[in-house]
């Protein structure tokens, strides 16, 4: 049996940190890429514009330089409005940036910017024909949105929702470098005490090879019920 050395139960702890990290990015992903997809199928030049930046801007800059732009930029930034506000008004105001909900944030920002595109791609493949049957029939776009195009929308969506799921899963090792004790973080320090890097890497490793083993076993799961009635290849 492997020996980590007493640092078993921090690995863990991390390795909970980090499902943690992940699955709260992903809803937020997931919910920025239905609001950006919805801005670029608009009609508004305004959201359009807006969807089409945030877009631009996220997919164009590394993930670790926008992880150290939010959490160390934001804090100076933060920092500076602090010392505004205090010479102007002389109100005390203070906020402390966690590098949690940092890094929640960032790689949401970062993966809405590729659910967006994903999203945009499904909504795009529902029949239109079906859309206005749906207004024929009386539906409102609440309701169209809902019956007709979420549900044949995911099936379009979920081999790239997928994909995205899989490249977020490894990004979270990101958060490592803004100080957040995540399994990697752990795995770094103990390696460093310990002068055995692979002793405690290769098991992280393992650990995120499951995570994305089983979430692809789970996603096929959904991808063939999502597909039940419906003709491959037609």
């Amino acid at each position: 049996m492997l020996d980590l050395k007493g640092y078993g139960p921090a690995l863990l702890d991390g390795a909970i940190v980090t499902i943690e990290l992940a699955f709260l990015s992903l809803a937020l992903s997931v919910a920025l890429g239905l609001v950006g997809a919805s801005a670029k199928l608009s009609q508004s030049r305004v959201a359009k514009g807006i969807a089409t930046t945030y877009t631009t801007l996220i997919r164009g800059v590394p993930d670790l330089v926008m992880m150290l732009l939010f959490y160390y930029g934001g804090q100076v930034a933060v920092n500076m409005l602090s010392d505004y506000i205090w010479e102007a008004y002389e109100i005390d105001f203070f906020f402390q940036f966690d590098p949690f909900i940092s890094g929640v944030v960032t790689i949401g920002l970062i993966f809405g910017a590729y659910m967006t595109e994903t999203f945009r791609g499904a909504f795009l493949a529902v029949e239109t024909g079906q859309i206005e049957a749906a207004r024929a029939y009386g539906f409102t776009r609440f309701h169209t949105f809902r019956r007709i195009m979420l549900p044949q929308m995911m099936r379009h969506a979920l081999p790239g929702l997928g994909n995205n799921w899989q490249v977020l899963l490894k990004t979270t090792a990101l958060v490592s470098i803004i100080g957040l004790t995540d399994m990697v973080r752990v795995a770094e320090e103990a390696a460093k005490a310990e002068r055995m890097p692979f002793h405690f890497f290769i098991p992280v490793a393992f650990v995120y090879l499951a995570l994305t083993a089983g979430s692809e076993l789970f996603i096929k799961w959904l991808d063939k019920r999502a597909n039940v009635g419906v003709v491959q290849g037609s």
